[in-house]
């Protein structure tokens, strides 16, 4: 496509005629940051422009930086190119960014999801020329199941350890899963522990997310005091000294990768819940169909099997290379799980 609106730099997506960044990953002057997830907010930017649900979040991660809130919907325009924020569906204060330059729109989807979390505000497709998508589970094998039963599964889960007198240990991503986790867990089984990094999150979240009682682990903490509750914990901590207060415990994690089967016993994980912030395969497809979109460019995951199969759909469909990473910074170590 002759001079597209919108390329893909070393420093993250462009738009020349704005000269504006899109989720860059190294310093610009002004960037249009999707949500607050690591991969996609950094440090160093003069100029942060983002939902207003999202300015709390960045501001706890990256400090006293120079931010812009706009609202869902609420267009903005840089050198004659119209820029606005739509719902992703992927954590809390999530965006799509749509660009519109003389008739010709792209939209950016970030991460995203369509399954209503509870926390987060529903996907929204944007109709539009040139959809940008992530490929994260872009292969047929990634089918979610309802989180209704998953979270049933869960809450079983956490029952049948607390009848055996043992410590439910789940883990999960410290922005965005771990409260998606809280807002169903069932707190008539007991009481829900948390890590300081989750723990702080939830203090930036909960003017917007209404989340249950949870208690901050420190170094006061007792063994007896966890028996047979649950720890909502980062996935960096696992396998770390901070678990042993914890004995007997039984670990598990919440991820898409838990779909293979392999993923778990890799990690040494005893349970695996198949619960991810990212779409699965036929949600990606349900989605791009609802943008009306004949150009995708596929970002990170399982881009080039996704968009091999696109082009045999008759979309014009290619791959971009970014730093993004998808659900992979959730199972591992993160400068996210802060102490």
């Amino acid at each position: 496509m002759k001079n597209p609106l919108l390329t893909f730099t070393d420093k993250g997506i462009y738009c020349e005629k704005a000269k504006v960044y899109l989720d860059p990953w190294k310093p610009v002057d002004k960037a249009i940051i999707s949500h607050g997830h690591a991969d996609h907010s950094r440090w160093g930017h003069k100029n942060y422009i983002t939902h207003e649900q999202n300015i709390p979040i960045i501001k706890h991660r990256l400090g006293d930086i120079n931010t812009t809130a706009v609202a869902w919907g609420e267009s903005f325009t840089v050198h004659g190119v119209r820029f606005s924020l739509h719902p992703a569906g992927h954590i809390p204060g999530s965006s799509q960014i749509r660009v519109e330059h003389k008739g010709e729109v792209w939209v950016f989807s970030g991460d995203y999801k369509t399954e209503a979390d509870g926390i987060s505000t529903p996907f929204e497709p944007i109709k539009c020329h040139s959809f940008i998508t992530e490929c994260t589970f872009g292969l047929p094998a990634f089918k979610w199941t309802p989180q209704q039963e998953v979270f049933r599964d869960i809450n079983q889960w956490w029952a049948e350890n607390r009848a055996e007198g043992k410590t439910s240990v789940l883990f999960g991503y410290s922005l965005g899963k771990a409260q998606r986790l809280l807002k169903h867990l069932d707190t008539s089984i007991g009481v829900i522990y948390t890590h300081a990094a989750i723990e702080n999150m939830n203090e930036v979240l909960r003017p917007y997310v209404y989340l249950p009682r949870t208690i901050r682990i420190t170094k006061d903490t007792k063994k007896e005091d966890l028996k047979g509750n649950l720890v909502l914990a980062p996935p960096s901590t696992h396998g770390s000294p901070w678990l042993r207060k914890m004995v007997p415990y039984v670990t598990a994690t919440a991820s898409g990768w838990m779909a293979f089967r392999g993923a778990r016993r890799r990690r040494a994980i005893d349970k695996g819940f198949v619960l991810s912030d990212h779409c699965d395969w036929s949600g990606l497809l349900a989605s791009i169909k609802a943008t009306g979109a004949s150009r995708i460019v596929c970002t990170h995951g399982y881009s080039d099997i996704f968009s091999r199969f696109l082009r045999e759909q008759g979309y014009d469909a290619r791959t971009e290379e970014t730093q993004y990473e998808g659900e992979l910074a959730e199972i591992s170590s993160s400068t996210e799980d802060e102490t």
